[in-house]
């Protein structure tokens, strides 16, 4: 069979030559270059040293289902981490999506109310965690006694993550073609079950990935929990004080009696958040495989 040579291909000696007539070029690339490898070793080495510092700590007594003074066990911190990413998640995405279905879909171009809408949860992804925490403890905890919970943290999440998950929706929608939307249209379907049918799958691996940020927060949210939350050990229902992991490694760390124990507890919040990021990517790689 006959070998094909690509008429297009650039080789190194092209590349060379266009950097010497173009500087400006080369530098850029070295720059871009010296700056990915500065990522990713400062990753590598995060990580590194958090496996290194805590693997050797890791026993089977961190993972007893009630904790207390000798072991010091991770356990119920994880089940509430994960009591408190359903509940934020449920508060958050419902009005988060249907805020951006809103603007994408519904309101006419233009509108000063969705322009005032996008400022304000710009305005909300800068503020500082601490800042919702306080918020939440004056209006969930005081307000409307419901104490330190894990309602009252998970409101108070759901609060932080919203603006994520709206404009990342947002971004979503606006990438969904709109010859999908007139062929929806032409065919008979209505508004509504367009937005549903056609649009929202797919726009699902784009609003996968902010819901996938919004996770991360959560899980690694310590200032704004402390204050509404609480960090009493042991496994609590919603309407219970309960520490999560984050704030379990931070109080172990911050006592000093048990270094060791946080670095062990730091490996299994970083495994977590690997593998809910891991589960999440290959969920939205299934679903642009499907819309494919």
């Amino acid at each position: 069979m006959e070998q094909i040579n690509p008429i297009n291909k650039v080789t190194l000696k092209d590349k060379m030559k266009s950097y010497t007539r173009h500087p400006g070029s080369l530098i850029l690339l070295l720059l871009v270059l010296i700056a990915a490898a500065l990522t990713v070793v400062t990753l590598l080495f995060l990580v590194g040293y958090v496996l290194i510092s805590g693997i050797p700590y890791l026993k089977p007594s961190l993972f007893a289902l009630h904790y207390n003074s000798d072991n010091v066990s991770m356990l119920p911190a994880i089940i509430n981490t994960v009591e408190m990413v359903v509940v934020s998640l449920l508060f958050s995405v419902p009005f988060g999506v249907g805020a951006a279905i809103y603007m994408i879909e519904y309101a006419r171009k233009g509108n000063k109310f969705v322009e005032v809408v996008r400022l304000t949860a710009e305005t909300l992804t800068g503020i500082p965690s601490i800042i919702y925490g306080l918020f939440g403890m004056l209006f969930f905890n005081i307000a409307l006694h419901w104490r330190y919970s894990m309602l009252s943290g998970a409101a108070t999440l759901a609060i932080m993550v919203l603006p994520t998950i709206m404009r990342t929706t947002e971004e979503a929608l606006l990438c969904v073609p709109d010859s999908y939307r007139e062929g929806s249209f032409g065919l008979g379907a209505g508004k509504l079950r367009t937005i549903f049918k056609i649009v929202l799958p797919a726009a699902i691996p784009g609003i996968l990935s902010g819901i996938i940020l919004s996770i991360g927060r959560i899980v690694g949210e310590t200032a704004a929990l402390i204050y509404t939350a609480g960090t009493v050990t042991g496994v609590a229902g919603l309407m219970d004080s309960g520490r999560t992991l984050a704030i379990h490694m931070y109080v172990l760390s911050n006592e000093g009696l048990h270094k060791n124990e946080a670095n062990a507890t730091a490996v299994v919040l970083l495994v977590i958040v690997l593998l809910i990021n891991g589960v999440s990517s290959l969920i939205a790689k299934r679903f642009e495989a499907v819309k494919e």
